[in-house]
């Protein structure tokens, strides 16, 4: 995948670290399902397309709802792990389909909500809201989240992201800032925003865990080359040794529910 707006046009690949993603991504906080769940996505017996799935983390956090999940990527290799995945844990109620989110190939009004987790801002945002909205069931609701960690308040995310540019300098996944919300424009004529939630969590990590979640970036794992990733592996391991074995992160997460019109 490339876009000319991301990490200068260069080529990356999530693909590349789907066995670290399986690993190492499901990281985000109960308090997020809660929040979706009481947004009304992952009501029993609903039809729920989750669009840049990954390895399905949030299908496999939230079947236990009653809901049915379909998981989608462009990736051919992400979805092989998330299927695994659900056959390791005896998941039964999500399906999968390699697929952009642009053209799914699902027919009209098939789905009661569509989920977009860390994903949206890699799709062409105007065909993938025109798709989304015709494969939503009137009324349904189309959740967009997105988590990110906090340089300017955490010295270890500081240096992490430090050390990512030193490697590859077009990345541009860092320096996040406090979210500040805008009706978007592709949402015109198509939905009309249900509500909006904002807030920080800490996460925490083994220093482990923080590092492997660290390699399957966009800057590393998905983009440099299998020697300079394990380079980088190295020295930011090394780096990491001065911290205590339990890492304390903080988070913003943020997610939009709109409702089609």
């Amino acid at each position: 995948m490339k876009r000319n707006d991301i990490d200068s046009g260069n080529t990356f690949d999530f693909g590349r670290t789907s066995e670290g993603y399986a690993r190492y991504r499901d990281i985000y906080p109960q308090s997020m399902y809660e929040r979706l769940i009481g947004s009304g996505v992952g009501k029993p017996g609903q039809e729920i397309l989750d669009l840049g799935s990954g390895t399905a983390v949030l299908p496999v956090n939230m079947c236990g709802t009653g809901a049915r999940f379909t998981s989608t990527d462009i990736s051919e290799n992400q979805i092989a792990f998330g299927r695994k995945v659900t056959e390791e844990r005896g998941i039964h109620n999500i399906s999968f389909k390699v697929c952009s989110a642009e053209d799914t190939g699902f027919a009209d009004n098939s789905f009661d909500a569509v989920t977009a987790v860390q994903c949206f801002h890699y799709f062409d945002a105007e065909k993938a809201a025109a798709e989304i909205r015709r494969v939503l069931k009137p009324n349904g609701l189309f959740c967009k989240v997105f988590m990110d960690w906090l340089p300017y308040e955490d010295e270890v995310i500081a240096e992490m992201e430090q050390t990512v540019l030193k490697y590859n300098p077009d990345w541009s996944g860092g320096g996040f800032r406090e979210f500040r919300y805008s009706f978007p424009d592709w949402a015109k004529n198509r939905f009309e925003l249900d509500s909006v939630q904002s807030y920080d969590e800490v996460l925490t990590f083994t220093k482990e865990a923080w590092l492997n979640r660290v390699m399957t970036c966009r800057g590393v794992g998905a983009s440099l080359s299998k020697e300079k990733t394990e380079e980088f592996k190295r020295e930011y391991g090394g780096l990491l040794e001065k911290y205590d074995d339990i890492l304390y992160l903080k988070h913003q997460i943020h997610i939009e529910i709109y409702r089609k019109i």
